[in-house]
């Protein structure tokens, strides 16, 4: 039994450790200053070891090959027309099929991991500006008509103010198709994807750009390929310094960007993106085979990247941390603003 009391002269007898807890009502969730916390930390554990978030169940060859095969189709895309705008014919038509190949195997992979292609139409059976998966839908159904027409066409010879009305279409698409599947990877509740919202399409729309120029040297002329080395260098160095950018601002929540095979894939995009964009600006217009060898290692740098990606947010999705954190930081953040506030009201 307690043996403190109130009186005129304050509370008497008052024991150790017995001091008011602190309301949880709606109001008074937040402590002032001065109050102390009668409620120890979270631990990062949940009930009987199940993760706070339940990750997607994805498979990494679809989706990250989703990823991949996409911002290669679109990025090619928007390199082809450029190419036929500036007379080379070769380099146009290789990107115009590698984007028709690459589109088709994004499509093959996304319906492969819904399970049955009937799953894919249904989602177009309305349009939501607000969801990137209904606006996705519609992207693809879009885009791959028009990459398959400029492609079919610019081979056949056939109908070529169509064929130029079906590449500049494509690659007015292009940017979209590289850069949405980023904007879908965000919306979710994954820590790693939702938190990089800001840099993610960056660092999708510059490794998109890389693999595309890759394509280029590896399939075109050398002496058309001027623009493609160029563009290979602006798609790495746009996507490693988003991805660094990301790092830096993510903090904690970054660190499966780092570690584990998402944090291996990480370093190993990086180190071929830089190898095949410094080998294509410097050796790509001369010799055919460093060409065809700085356009592999800008492919496999970019499948690096996604495939990176996609497992630095499963890895995110399975510890507890890196949701309970960054929720605890914004709510602590709240708390001191409203202090802030409140302080010079209080008596």
């Amino acid at each position: 039994m307690s043996t403190s009391d109130v009186t005129k002269d304050g509370v008497q007898g008052q024991r150790e450790g017995r001091d008011a807890l602190i309301g949880q009502g709606k109001g008074e969730r937040r402590r002032r200053r001065g109050e102390r916390a009668m409620v120890p930390k979270a631990e990062f554990t949940s009930y009987y070891g199940k993760p706070v978030l339940n990750a997607p169940v994805w498979h990494a060859a679809d989706i990250a090959g989703y990823f991949f095969l996409g911002g290669l189709a679109g990025a090619g895309s928007v390199l082809a027309a450029g190419a036929d705008l500036t007379g080379r014919p070769a380099a146009a038509r290789a990107l115009k099929i590698s984007s028709l190949a690459a589109i088709a195997g994004s499509a093959a992979a996304l319906v492969h991991d819904l399970g049955r292609p009937a799953r894919f139409v249904n989602m177009l059976r309305v349009i939501k500006p607000t969801s990137p998966m209904s606006m996705g839908s519609w992207l693809l159904a879009a885009y791959g008509p028009a990459a398959g027409a400029a492609a079919v066409l610019d081979v056949t010879g056939l109908f070529k103010p169509l064929g130029r009305a079906a590449t500049a279409g494509a690659a007015a698409l292009g940017p979209a198709v590289a850069a949405y599947t980023a904007v879908l990877a965000a919306d979710t509740a994954v820590p790693a994807w939702h938190e990089g919202y800001r840099e993610l399409p960056l660092v999708f729309v510059g490794s998109a750009a890389a693999a595309a120029s890759g394509m280029a040297l590896l399939a075109s002329p050398v002496a058309e390929t001027a623009p493609m080395r160029s563009a290979a260098v602006f798609g790495a160095g746009l996507e490693l310094a988003a991805s660094k950018v990301m790092e830096r601002r993510l903090g904690m929540v970054a660190e499966p960007y780092r570690q584990g095979k998402g944090g291996t894939l990480m370093r190993a995009a990086e180190i071929l993106s830089v190898a095949g964009a410094a080998g294509g600006a410097l050796l790509g217009g001369r010799s055919r085979i460093a060409a065809a060898v700085s356009g592999t290692a800008l492919l496999a740098g970019s499948a690096c990247t996604r495939f990176g990606v996609f497992h630095a947010g499963m890895q995110s999705a399975r510890d507890p941390k890196y949701t309970v954190v960054p929720q605890r930081e914004r709510a602590n953040a709240r708390d001191t603003a409203t202090c802030t506030v409140e302080a010079p009201l209080a008596p």
